[in-house]
Parts: structure tokens; C-alpha cells; sequence
């Protein structure tokens, strides 16, 4: 088992939904990645809070086993995000960003992250992607998210970015911003052009399509009876799947990314079925499998 390092935000958000609305709950992509990459693999999470951060917050993921020594607590505010869901589940509606202490966010790598194997770059500015690409050393494998904000104002630098993974997780709508494409198996295409050896289209609640050079892989989301809040699903599908990745010490196979991509897959039916990381904090190993061998009868025929 290898270990895998995060690099993303650690925030606080206030979310609504057709369900209800929670309050500056715990959110950002690095705790969502690294509660659940936590039940297969060591996680190290690299991020910044301010001095209003919850001490209990950093112990959930302390006591997940995940390494906390790379997070870095500042005077000053937690990243806060307060965003909307109404008819779309597939789309939230932004309608505060205040990036509060993550705004001077600068990764600084201990010489024993640099040398993680796995390496996870979430959905932050590319600039400091880059930077993140220029310190590790020699990582097995790498893999990053991005937002259209990136594709809009800085898509030099996330190319670059993009040209240096091995893997690209990308919304289906974002893919077709990127690319100028009208469709996920059209963005795929172009994305492999761009440099990674493979490209995961996330489409909600209709699952994903998985791109390599070799073919495509698609699967359907894991149907669970109502949805509470899908914030962090994208990140968690990561979790998941780099988790996997990490646990079997495997490489962008196509096979090997198909069982990573269920892994993800079933990760993500979780969170969506409470605010937030509520549903995460208590899953178990046994939950994941019953869940899993349920999923795997409901795609085999």
C-alpha cells in the first residue's frame, strides 16, 4: 500500500437544497478527498485554516489516521463557501465565495510528502498546482481536479498542469468549456490530446465516463432513494478512487481503473445522502462493501 498526498481546501459551507439548509458545516474538497481515500490508504492532507477552524475537525481526520501534520492554521478566516441547489442537483449555484485565509494559500511540501507516491491535486488555483508538480519527487502517480473559474481566467496554466497527470477529473459540464466539445466522449478525446494517460468525466447523477488510450469505461451513479446534498461527491469519487489505486498499488490500467472508478463510485453514494461530511464520519469498512456488492448487482448482468 503506497501513500497518497492531497493538496486542496479545508473550508467551512453553508449549502441548501430541496432538503433543507446547513449552516457552515465542514466541506472543502481535501477533507471530502481524504475521509474517504482514508478507508483504503495513509492519507497526508496539505491545506490552510484560520484560527476559527474547530479543533474536532482536525481530529476527524486525525483519528481517520490521516496525517494532518501539512495543514497550516493562520490568523485570520476559514475558507467559507455558501452555494444553492434547486431544480439541478447536478449544479450548484454560487452565491458567496470568501476565500478568507486560503486567498495567500502557498503549499509547502515536507521533504516527506514530496515523496509520496500517490499525489492528488484538488480543485485550486493551477498556479499552485504547478508549484505543488515542481516539489514532489518522482510520484508513481498523479492525478487533478479543476473548476471553470481555472478554465476561464487561467487556462494557460491549468494546461500545463493538465499536460504534467497522469489523470484529469473533470464535470462533464467543465470538460466541454475546456475543450469546446459538445459532449463527454468528445471532451475525452481532447483531453487525452492535451497529456494524461487517462480523463474521468464526472455527469452526477448519471455516473461518468472513464477515457484511457485504450478505450472507454462507463457506469451509471449507484441509485440511492433520495439525495440529500451532493457538495464534495466529486471530490469523494476521487477519494475513492486514488484510494483504491493507492491500497492495490496499481497503475492507469484500463482494468485496474475500472475497479478504482466503482470504488469511487460507491464512495460518493454516501456523501450524498446527508449534508456535508455527516454520512462519511461514521462509514465503515463494512459499509462500503454492502454497498459495494450491491452496486455490482445492479451493473452485471
Amino acid at each position: 500500500m503506497s501513500d497518497i498526498l492531497v493538496v486542496g481546501s479545508l473550508a467551512y459551507d453553508t449549502i441548501s437544497t430541496p432538503s433543507g439548509r446547513a449552516d457552515r458545516i465542514l466541506g472543502g474538497s481535501a477533507n471530502y478527498f481524504s475521509v474517504a481515500a482514508s478507508q483504503f490508504a495513509q492519507v497526508h492532507v496539505i491545506g490552510v485554516v484560520g484560527q476559527d477552524y474547530d479543533e474536532a475537525d482536525i481530529r476527524l481526520l486525525a483519528d481517520k489516521g490521516v496525517d494532518v501534520t501539512g495543514m497550516q492554521r493562520v490568523s485570520g478566516k476559514t475558507f467559507h463557501w455558501e452555494g444553492s441547489y434547486k431544480g439541478d442537483l447536478n449544479e450548484a449555484v454560487t452565491i458567496e465565495t470568501a476565500l478568507n485565509v486560503f486567498a495567500d494559500f502557498d503549499p509547502q511540501l515536507s521533504e516527506a510528502h514530496k515523496k509520496c507516491d500517490y499525489v492528488f491535486l484538488a480543485n485550486i488555483d493551477p498556479d499552485l498546482q504547478i508549484s505543488v508538480l515542481n516539489q514532489v519527487k518522482s510520484p508513481k502517480l498523479v492525478a487533478s481536479d479543476t473548476m471553470n473559474l481555472w478554465i476561464d481566467i487561467k487556462k494557460n496554466s491549468l494546461l500545463k498542469v493538465i499536460e504534467r497527470v497522469d489523470l484529469l477529473t473533470i464535470n462533464e459540464n467543465e470538460s466541454k468549456l475546456l475543450t469546446r466539445t459538445t459532449n463527454a466522449i468528445a471532451a475525452s478525446k481532447e483531453i487525452l490530446r492535451m497529456g494524461p494517460k487517462a480523463v474521468v468525466i464526472k455527469r452526477g447523477e448519471y455516473g461518468f465516463v472513464m477515457a484511457t488510450h485504450e478505450g472507454y469505461f462507463i457506469l451509471p451513479a449507484m441509485p440511492v432513494p433520495e439525495v440529500i446534498d451532493p457538495t464534495g461527491a466529486g471530490d469523494t469519487f476521487a477519494g475513492g478512487l486514488m484510494g483504491y489505486l493507492a491500497k492495490t498499488n496499481q497503475s492507469l490500467s484500463t482494468e485496474k481503473l475500472k475497479q478504482a472508478c466503482l470504488s469511487g463510485t460507491v464512495m460518493a453514494s454516501f456523501t450524498i445522502q446527508d449534508f456535508g461530511l455527516n454520512r462519511l464520519r461514521s462509514l465503515t469498512a463494512s459499509d462500503f462493501e454492502t454497498r459495494k456488492q450491491e452496486f455490482l448487482k445492479v451493473i452485471t448482468l
